[in-house]
């Protein structure tokens, strides 16, 4: 009977541990754009999906907010642009707390970019100046706080720093880059040092790392400004790097801001600045990768791209005709290279089958119907409130979409 006991309890610890809930953060559940949501409108009014709550108080910031249970957290800048500042409201839009947590970047764009990821009350900050930070959701509190710009000896590009912490088991991912090392493992619970990767003496790059499963093991693949990689979650050893050649000679700066996709082993990259896209074939013993094809119609900068049914749709960035693109999976052929928004380029995110579309230079957002032929608008309106360029990516959570830009954050039903 005992024995019989035991075994039950063992079998309900081991669900429980399985049934865990994955932290929250930077573009949804699985860091793919993809928003697990059903029943949402096909087709939005005229005038735009209904407005049920905005404030103008989130301080300004690129960062797009994350909605866990009751709670709306989000970092911006304080009023007088010398802080980072994280901030929490209610499902209604009433501000519960707002507190400093770092200086920001103190070069071009120094806007908040870390959209916070939080984990068992807990929220995970990487400012742009290099602090690495755990703050309690309950009140704000600051937990624990690294200086990991001044203690690895950060490198950076032209932006400092715009990582959103990666966070699984007892680990917070944060990737100085330079001559010390390339990634570290903190605690989570302390901030202590787990482990650190060896030095490539790149610059750091701007992409907020992905941990992948495939066959049977596991991988972080992160980015510097010259080398993709991949990294042992264990014990921080690069597996494998992959050497990102520009495709042109008017290309300048690699700057890698997207996540990637992953699928059944392969890992698709868009990089902006003349780099364009490309696929990688990880191998079966995840120590190398090689090239499988290469695209040079979808140059994302940082709008993020999703894959829908074999399609990866994504935007190109030219500073003069910017078009929204889908490609090929398979064979990364350009299946259509369309303008929109007064040839803007923008973000893209999905949900319940639909694409989200927001254009960074007009503030226009669609709701696009997916296809292989062409940018099939259904419905948009136009984001007039806040300031700066419209570069913060939505989120859809429990019927509702949060749109940010700068330091207005509104909340439209789409249910």
């Amino acid at each position: 009977m005992k024995r019989l006991l035991f075994i039950a309890l063992f079998a309900m610890s081991v669900i429980a541990a399985s049934a865990q809930v994955a932290p929250h953060g930077w573009r949804g559940p699985a860091r793919d754009g993809i928003y697990p949501e059903t029943a949402l409108l096909k087709q939005w009014p005229t005038a735009g999906p209904a407005l049920k709550w905005e404030v103008m108080d989130a301080g300004k910031g690129y960062s797009s907010p994350v909605v866990v249970g009751d709670r709306v957290y989000i970092t911006g800048m304080s009023d007088d642009q010398s802080m980072e500042i994280f901030t929490a409201y209610t499902l209604d839009g009433k501000k519960l707390y707002s507190v400093p947590y770092s200086k920001p970047w103190d070069g071009q764009y120094p806007e908040t970019r870390t959209t916070p990821t939080i984990d068992n009350g807990k929220a995970y900050l990487i400012s742009g100046a290099g602090q690495v930070v755990c703050l309690s959701t309950a009140d704000g509190k600051i937990l624990w706080s690294v200086d990991g710009a001044k203690q690895y000896s950060r490198k950076t590009g032209n932006w400092g720093t715009s990582e959103c912490a990666l966070v699984f088991d007892n680990k917070v991912i944060y990737t100085p880059a330079g001559d010390v090392t390339t990634m570290v493992a903190l605690d989570k619970n302390t901030g202590k040092e787990i482990w650190r990767s060896k030095a490539l003496g790149d610059p750091s790059t701007y992409l907020s790392p992905l941990l992948i499963e495939y066959k049977g093991r596991r991988q972080i693949v992160g980015a510097t400004a010259n080398n993709m990689i991949g990294v042992n979650p264990d014990t921080g050893a690069i597996e494998w790097q992959y050497t990102i050649e520009p495709k042109t000679k008017a290309s300048w700066a690699n700057i890698a801001p997207n996540t990637p996709l992953f699928k059944d082993g392969k890992l698709f990259y868009s990089h902006g600045y003349d780099i364009f896209s490309f696929m990688l074939q990880i191998a079966d013993d995840m120590k190398s990768v090689k090239l499988v094809w290469h695209n040079g119609d979808m140059d994302t900068q940082h709008g993020g791209y999703v894959l829908l049914d074999g399609t990866i749709y994504g935007t190109s960035h030219d500073r003069v005709s910017s078009a929204w693109v889908a490609l090929d999976w398979a064979t990364g052929k350009t299946l259509y290279a369309d303008l929109w928004a007064n040839k803007s380029a923008g973000v893209v995110i999905s949900a319940d089958g639909m694409l989200y579309c927001y254009s960074e230079r007009t503030g226009d957002v669609a709701l696009v119907k997916p296809s292989r032929e062409k940018f099939e608008v259904i419905s948009q309106f136009r984001i007039t409130k806040g300031s700066g360029p419209h570069w913060a990516h939505p989120v859809i959570k429990d019927g509702v979409m949060y749109l940010r830009h700068g330091e207005a954050l509104m909340a439209y039903k789409i249910k």
